[in-house]
């Protein structure tokens, strides 16, 4: 199973050693003052084949781009309400290596043709659960809705995925495989459910977890 994995809300340089000899796909750093998960100062530096991904709300673009240069970063998750026209531009001032993943929340509905615009701008979607905090509420929502997918962007799978959740992602990228569109089903991404303290994450619950998804 060619499933990404993404470990979101990194920030203590311990945990981090730990988290990163796991050797996940991407690591997420969240740079918005209202999540407990904030980063401020340096970030523990990770082999360069995991892509550190920084995380922004509605940031402008002088503070991204600042903090591209300053963390390395190799992939912008963009958890506001960021318009197509403004990552346009942000894609013109950045490499083209590094990757755009614009987030989507989902609650009990979802209309599918709000992502129209961002086709052929961002790399990929990121499907997290609307909730009172931009992302970490920790809370998953219908995946059937997924069933209605049609987009060839490739996709990540948020909200609320915890340790006991593997069988049921396996499920969900089996239903993928059945209609020959498993290369859209691209990564998940995991937060607050491995956590023992904010922005701290559980490395035997990860591991477990990790075994469980490609095993």
């Amino acid at each position: 199973m060619n499933l990404k994995l993404k470990i979101c809300g990194m920030r203590e340089p311990e945990n981090m050693s730990r988290i990163a000899a796991l050797q996940p796909d991407y690591l997420g750093f969240i740079f918005f003052e209202g999540s407990p998960r904030n980063v401020v100062g340096e970030i523990f530096q990770v082999d360069q084949k995991i892509k550190k991904t920084g995380v922004f709300v509605n940031a402008s673009e002088e503070n991204i781009l600042e903090k591209i240069k300053k963390y390395q970063l190799s992939a912008l998750q963009l958890h506001g309400d960021e318009s197509p026209e403004f990552i346009n531009n942000l894609k013109q001032q950045i490499s083209e290596k590094i990757e755009l993943i614009k987030v989507f929340g989902i609650k009990e509905d979802f209309d599918f043709k709000k992502l129209q615009p961002y086709e052929g701008i961002v790399d990929y979607f990121l499907f997290d659960t609307r909730g009172k905090n931009r992302g970490g509420n920790g809370i998953s929502f219908n995946w059937e809705i997924l069933g209605n997918y049609s987009s060839n962007t490739p996709f990540f799978l948020s909200g609320g995925i915890g340790p006991g959740d593997a069988t049921a992602v396996k499920e969900l990228y089996h239903t993928f495989q059945k209609r020959q569109k498993e290369e859209v089903f691209y990564g998940i991404d995991v937060n607050s459910k491995f956590e023992t303290a904010p922005a701290v994450k559980d490395a035997e619950a990860l591991k477990t977890f990790r075994e469980r998804l490609y095993n």
